[in-house]
C-alpha cells in the first residue's frame, strides 16, 4: 500500500493538491484544494492508488452488491473501484439541483451498497447518494474515497465507516471566519456544484 508521504508526493508531481484560496463544493473555505480529476487522469499513477484503496475495501467489505458514486467527481474512481472488485458500478447526477438516478440505473431492494467518490470533507455528496439508497429499501454499507479531508467539526456523516487511500488534516473556515492571511487570496471556486 502507499505511504501518506509518498501518496502527498504523487499528489504534487500530478498537480493534484493546489495550494491558494478555495471555496469548496460544501462551501467551507480552504488553503489546500485537491483535484482529483488531475491524478485520475493519468491512469499509470492513479493505479497504485485505485489498487491500494479496493485492497483497504476487500479487507473491509465481504460483500458489496453495487457501487454507487456521486457525479462529477466520483464518476471515474467509481469505475476504477467497481472495475477492481469486479462489482456493477452506477453514479447519480444532478437534476435540478438533486441527485437522481438516470440511464436506466436502479437500485435493487436489500442490495448491499458502498458509496464511492473522489474526496469527502463534510459528506454532504455522500448523504444526498444515502438518501437514493435508502428510497430503493437497500443498505449503505459505508463510504470509501481517494482523500478523506474531513474532521470531527466539519463530517456530517455519523456512524458510518470510511475507508481512505489518504487522510489529510487541512483547515477548513466559514465564510465569516477567514484567518487574514486566507482574506488576501484571491477566491477559487473548482467544485462541480458551482458550475452551471
Amino acid at each position: 500500500m502507499l505511504s501518506l508521504k509518498n501518496s502527498l508526493a504523487v499528489l504534487r508531481k500530478t498537480k493534484a493538491l493546489l495550494e491558494g484560496h478555495f471555496v469548496l463544493s460544501s462551501g467551507l473555505h480552504s488553503p489546500k484544494y485537491v483535484q482529483c480529476a488531475k491524478l485520475l487522469s493519468l491512469p499509470s499513477i492513479s493505479n497504485k492508488f485505485t489498487l491500494s484503496l479496493s485492497n483497504k475495501i476487500k479487507k473491509k467489505f465481504k460483500q458489496i452488491d453495487l457501487i454507487l458514486a456521486p457525479a462529477m467527481g466520483g464518476i471515474v474512481i467509481g469505475y476504477e473501484i467497481g472495475r477492481l472488485l469486479k462489482k456493477e458500478t452506477i453514479f447519480c447526477e444532478r437534476v435540478d439541483g438533486r441527485f437522481k438516478l438516470r440511464r436506466g440505473f436502479s437500485i435493487k431492494k436489500n442490495a448491499r451498497v458502498l458509496i464511492v467518490e473522489d474526496v469527502i470533507t463534510t459528506g454532504k455528496s455522500s448523504l444526498e447518494c444515502v438518501k437514493l439508497i435508502k428510497k430503493s429499501k437497500a443498505k449503505i454499507l459505508g463510504f470509501a474515497c481517494l482523500i478523506d479531508r474531513s474532521s470531527k467539526k466539519t463530517l456530517k456523516i455519523k456512524n458510518k465507516i470510511i475507508i481512505s487511500q489518504i487522510k489529510l488534516n487541512v483547515p477548513t473556515y466559514k465564510k465569516n471566519n477567514l484567518p487574514p492571511n486566507l482574506k488576501i487570496i484571491p477566491i477559487t471556486k473548482p467544485g462541480s456544484r458551482f458550475l452551471k
